[in-house]
């Protein structure tokens, strides 16, 4: 069973001795794996985005700097990837607590919270 986020990342080097780089800023793509649903950080979609979107957009280029090491530009979401085991156990688990997300089905949820940037890899 395997999620994972993915992220389009514009980044800047900056240099820190006397030399220059040509180009400076670069694109990337960034993945965050996903925590199995039910355990610890798999509500990590419902803290950071909403309706397709980060959520907190600066807050969200601080940690992928500090994750990366550079200048972090800009960040985007692009999708979330999972493989069948995955999303059926990513839709039970928001169904046993859909009041926890203020929804009535977990097509709402997910809808709520990813937009249509579900990637469902079949096997």
């Amino acid at each position: 069973m395997e999620g994972r986020y993915a992220f389009a990342v514009r980044f800047r080097l900056d240099p820190s001795r006397d030399v220059t780089v040509e180009p400076n800023e670069f694109e990337t793509r960034l993945f965050r794996e996903a925590e199995p649903p039910g355990e610890d950080g798999w509500l990590f979609f419902r803290d950071n985005l909403w309706r397709g979107e980060i959520a907190d957009e600066s807050h969200f280029r601080d940690l992928a700097a500090e994750a990366l090491g550079v200048t972090v530009l800009d960040v985007d979401y692009r999708a979330f990837e999972m493989d069948e085991a995955y999303r059926e156990a990513f839709r039970e688990a928001i169904a046993a607590d859909l009041d926890a997300f203020r929804a009535e089905n977990v097509d709402e949820v997910v809808n709520k919270y990813l937009g249509s940037s579900v990637e469902v890899e079949s096997e």
